[in-house]
């Protein structure tokens, strides 16, 4: 387990092996608040109940389990002052790894190189006594905090008025929702000053101003020169607030890098393992002819149309979608004003003469925000023959507030559209970053038309 040092001490490094816990003083480099070198957990997986005992017996003269590594030959850097995001698909070892990171979990080999007070937000109500009141556990985090309880009375009106739960700080915790678990959690660790704050997915149980009062304050320790390890399936975020991030899969560093590159290389992932790639490659060759093969292979990264809602009468089916970037890389993240671009594969069930595809898209309220079509853009679908595989793209200046949008793809029969051969509602999703209040770009309301300002009054 790591221990915590003031950044003047030399830093506890935590070596281990499968039998012997090691704890011994090294020389780091100052600059660096995390060194991780070539960490791994592994767990024993038993088939049946008694083999755990057998193992017991045993004492490891023979293995009744499988091994099963959470985490294997993991290495990085944080220096003082950065904030790095870590992200991955849910079992890829982020959990694990913090609770490494934190000390609360011993890893089964590697280097752990901690200097500095670590407070830690990980899993919801962790370190929290469910019988103590609010206060309690204040003060209880406090101590294992290494802080005395003067220090904590000094911090207390800070820390209440951060969670901002009003007399349910004076009641058991147990009594609390999760939203005012994280509050708490969260005022806690962000206002005893550590050295170093690792932030888990706790936060996204949090009501949204609270989210935002979070990345606010987040920023304010940025700016004090705390490291901040912050996990988050919330790109956005990464790319709002780390400067580096790493990607975890199966255990493993995936990538590591630049928060643009490592999301880019995240939905590459997402898109290859879960949206069944090679079941769409298989679903379009067996319809075409071998000479049309060649135009197809640009549709490798679409994915499979999944929608919450679909009808139509039929005749035109949707069957991928692939978002993108002005560069053609796939990605949910845009900043305002950029563009989007949204291609679709459709198949003709049947001879269709006139088909008019079309994108709807949608606030987090669903409502309507943009609609488009190939008429209304002045294209025109040629006659498509039963079993015939088409593509359209559709390319959209982002002009709306930040937030999150979700994606309605539709056919009309006729170029009033009020009928549809196919109606597929939340295909995908993007996030807009919020941007810069100090410059901003946009304007109030949900949609930013171009507009200028001119200051006609000459002093």
């Amino acid at each position: 387990m790591s221990s915590n040092t003031s950044p003047t001490q030399e830093p506890l490094v935590v070596n281990s092996n499968s039998n012997v816990l090691e704890t011994t003083v090294i020389q780091r480099s100052p600059d660096i608040a995390i060194s991780i070198c070539g960490i791994g957990k592994m767990y024993r997986i038993y088939s049946q109940p008694q083999d755990r005992l057998k193992q017991m017996l045993w004492r490891g003269h023979r293995n009744y389990g499988r091994e099963f590594w959470a985490l294997r030959d993991v290495s990085f850097d944080v220096r003082r002052g950065e904030t790095l995001g870590i992200i991955g698909r849910n079992g890829s070892g982020k959990s694990t790894l913090l609770q490494i990171i934190a000390g609360t979990l011993a890893p089964t080999e590697g280097e752990v190189s901690i200097s500095g007070r670590v407070a830690a937000l990980l899993e919801l109500g962790s370190g929290f006594n469910p019988d103590f009141t609010g206060r309690e556990n204040v003060f209880l985090n406090g101590s294992i905090l290494g802080l005395s309880r003067t220090e904590m009375e000094m911090r207390f009106d800070d820390i209440a008025a951060f969670a901002d739960i009003g007399d349910f700080i004076e009641q058991p915790v147990k009594l609390y929702s999760s939203g005012m678990l994280v509050r708490l959690a969260f005022a806690v660790q962000a206002q005893v000053q550590p050295d170093i704050l690792i932030v888990d997915e706790a936060l996204a149980v949090g009501d949204f101003a609270f989210q935002h009062k979070c990345m606010s304050k987040i920023s304010s320790l940025q700016d004090d020169g705390v490291s901040i390890l912050l996990v988050s399936h919330d790109t956005a975020a990464i790319k709002a607030h780390c400067s580096n991030a790493v990607m975890l899969e199966q255990g493993r560093i995936f990538s590591v890098g630049h928060p643009d590159k490592v999301t880019v290389d995240y939905y590459r992932r997402v898109i290859d393992q879960e949206r069944g790639i090679s079941e769409l490659d298989s679903l379009i060759n067996s319809e075409v002819q071998e000479t049309d093969v060649p135009k197809l292979m640009e549709v490798s990264e679409m994915m499979l149309i999944e929608p919450s809602v679909r009808w139509g009468i039929g005749g035109i089916r949707y069957e991928g979608i692939k978002v993108t970037n002005i560069y053609g890389i796939p990605t949910n993240t845009f900043d305002f004003q950029d563009w989007i671009s949204i291609e679709l594969l459709l198949r003709a069930e049947q001879n269709i003469e006139h088909s008019f595809p079309g994108l709807l898209v949608k606030d987090l309220y669903g409502n309507y925000i943009t609609g488009v079509t190939t008429w209304s853009l002045g294209q025109v679908i040629p006659p498509l023959q039963k079993g015939q595989i088409h593509r359209v793209a559709f390319d959209i200046q982002l002009l709306y507030r930040p937030g999150n949008y979700s994606i309605v793809i539709n056919n009309c029969v006729d170029n009033l559209g009020t009928d549809f051969y196919d109606w597929c509602d939340n295909v995908a999703q993007f996030t807009i970053v919020e941007g810069d209040y100090m410059q901003p770009k946009y304007g109030y309301g949900l949609f930013s038309p171009p507009a200028k300002a001119r200051i006609l009054t000459e002093s």
